[in-house]
């Protein structure tokens, strides 16, 4: 088993570019090793590091595991994919880029639907009235139940979501949703209001660390003067 620091940042899109600009601004260049295709990597002049190119979500399911040191992923996917999450990794330094509010939307001609204990009181009621429960879509689903747990909403059952959740109300199928938005024009677009307490997270971008990884001292060297860059 190899004693170097591996290090998993996001292989594709805008979160792989914002990732790649802010090592690259810290002095640490990323380098694929293979091809332009490859999924393994090296920091230009670091050494004891191995860099992993891996898909946002999988970064949260590695660092939960220790099948990598570090990682750059958004908080939001941290939270859903790892139960107790302070428990199995550590969120080094937020990073300043992928920043998106996770919430509660429903639609906006529900006028008298402003916050979650409104929706609870709703909920008896649509039952009643359609008998069958609440349809909320989601990709988050494990956020979904700790919130809507926490806030008393019970009466609800969950559409996962595997295309656009906003446009799930206004095709039928589903009621409401919890996704993430940046600047809520997509959600007023589609006809969508956040509840006035449906905040269930900040999410950013952050440098995060593994508890459940073997650290050497390779590895914690490494991790080290990752961290120092990033922080300037």
């Amino acid at each position: 088993m190899t004693d170097n620091l591996i290090f998993a940042v996001p292989s594709k899109g805008r979160l792989m570019e914002q990732a790649a600009e802010a090592l690259g601004n810290a002095g640490l260049k990323l380098r694929k090793t293979n091809s332009n295709r490859g999924y393994r990597g090296e920091i230009e002049g670091l050494e004891g590091v191995e860099v992993a190119f891996v898909s946002a979500s999988e970064i949260a399911h590695y660092l939960k595991s220790g099948h990598v040191h570090l990682g750059i992923t958004g908080e939001d996917l941290i939270r859903e994919h790892i139960i107790v999450a302070d428990e199995r990794v550590e969120l080094l330094l937020p990073l300043g880029f992928g920043r998106a509010d996770v919430v509660v939307a429903v639609p906006a001609c529900w006028i008298d639907i402003r916050k979650m204990a409104h929706l609870q009181a709703m909920a008896a009621v649509f039952r009643r009235t359609h008998e069958r429960r609440l349809r909320v879509a989601t990709k988050y689903t494990n956020l979904t139940r700790r919130f809507f747990q926490a806030k008393g909403v019970t009466d609800y059952r969950i559409v996962e979501s595997l295309g656009a959740t906003e446009g799930t109300p206004a095709s039928g199928a589903a009621d409401l949703i919890v996704d993430i938005t940046t600047t809520g024009a997509t959600l007023k677009a589609n006809g969508l209001k956040v509840l006035d307490d449906g905040l269930i997270l900040r999410s950013e971008a952050h440098l995060i660390a593994s508890r459940r990884a073997r650290w050497s001292q390779t590895a914690i060297a490494a991790r080290d003067r990752i961290l120092a860059a990033l922080r300037g």
